[in-house]
């Protein structure tokens, strides 16, 4: 790119054209002076602006207003720096490193120099940072300490070796005191661990209690009721979540797994969705098990277009209606013998609900019929007969 003609030489052209002789024509004057005939032509409208001949925006004024536009430009690149840096460090879970977002603004097109003049940094340990932002110690310290947020989000009583046992299993590698480390500088406790600090209240349900002890429904899909129950086998505790129709008692869903986290409760609401389909507006109640106040469940109510409902606190009767099943189960399968491994229980769990519970066992509150007959004769009652 030509570098542009000096202001002084543009005012001597300017001058010679305008004083130029008789028969002499601007073109000439452009060619001595090794100028473009066009040039010169708009070198002498914007002196004729410059001295009020003619209407326009002079030189000194464009050059005002380029200025302008150059200060709000950085007046909004300040801007942005700071309303970016404020919402940055008000994340009370993030640690407080400034070169990230020094980078962040540079990608938007805020100049390093400009960030680091609002943030009153040295831009010389910025670019060696940048570099080199992290070490490999400092990288696979994060995606630990992730990992085990994961895991404790997801599941707020498990333990730190249950957290690594999750973790080792989502790819990070570490050892159980790495993990009880990393869980005590963040303060990731168990909720059913020792007292920490100050004893605080227990904190409030995610969702209302919508049922109120009235287990009835007047059709399918009205509600669900929800539980968990465990039993022992020679390989540790087996775990079992069912979903209960309160109009037939038949369970609709369930989900059987050897650790009782929070995506046992979501499988189970998933299969029961599966099965149901038309499953908007129902309510599913349940107790306050950590279970289902998860996020992850929480999140499959609101997808599925369901409501929850939550009993009181040390209330068994609020989902007494769920537990007679798992009375039930305990009594005539669950107790009966002992289980050596869990995938023999599970089966057992299986066979019991699939082909004992929800097709043979009759029920007197069903009029001696059994859940699946129930269901089928509420269906013929509502059609109405052929004319």
């Amino acid at each position: 790119m030509p570098k542009p003609y000096p202001e002084e030489f543009r005012q001597d052209v300017v001058r010679v054209a305008r004083n130029r002789g008789p028969g002499v024509t601007v073109e000439q004057v452009a060619t001595d002076f090794g100028v473009h005939p066009m040039t010169l032509w708009k070198w002498m409208r914007r002196a004729d602006i410059d001295d009020g001949a003619k209407p326009g925006v002079t030189s000194q004024e464009s050059a005002e207003l380029r200025e302008a536009r150059r200060r709000i430009k950085l007046l909004e690149q300040e801007n942005e720096v700071l309303r970016r840096a404020a919402a940055y460090l008000s994340q009370a879970h993030l640690p407080k490193r400034i070169y990230p977002l020094v980078k962040e603004l540079a990608a938007d097109g805020t100049p390093v120099a400009v960030t680091c003049r609002v943030l009153k940094l040295a831009r010389q340990p910025y670019y060696r940072w940048l570099d080199k932002p992290v070490t490999d110690t400092v990288l696979e310290e994060a995606y630990r300490a992730k990992a085990l947020f994961d895991a404790h989000r997801d599941d707020p009583e498990f333990g730190y070796r249950f957290l690594a046992d999750e973790a080792r299993g989502a790819g990070a590698r570490m050892a159980d005191r790495t993990a009880w480390r990393i869980c005590r500088d963040n303060r990731w406790w168990s909720v059913f661990g020792k007292k920490r600090g100050r004893i605080k209240k227990v904190g409030p349900p995610v969702h209302d209690d919508l049922v109120r002890r009235d287990f009835t429904a007047d059709g399918p899909n009205r509600l669900w009721l929800a539980d968990i129950t465990e039993h022992a086998t020679g390989e540790g505790k087996l775990y079992v979540c069912a979903i209960k129709d309160a109009f037939s008692n038949r369970i609709v869903g369930y989900s059987i797994d050897a650790r009782m986290k929070s995506r046992l409760a979501v499988t189970a609401l998933e299969n029961a969705v599966a099965r149901r389909e038309q499953v908007d507006g129902c309510i599913l109640h349940s107790d306050r098990g950590s279970q289902f106040r998860s996020r992850k469940f929480v999140r499959a109510l609101d997808r599925h277009r369901m409501a929850g409902s939550i009993g009181r606190v040390g209330a068994a009767g609020d989902i007494a209606a769920m537990e007679s099943f798992f009375s039930l189960l305990q009594i005539e399968l669950l107790n009966r013998r002992r289980w050596k491994t869990r995938v023999e229980l599970a089966n057992a769990i299986f066979e019991f609900i699939e082909i004992f519970y929800n097709r043979q066992r009759r029920h007197s509150a069903l009029g001696y019929r059994t859940p699946i007959e129930y269901e089928l004769l509420s269906k013929k009652d509502t059609i109405p007969a052929a004319g």
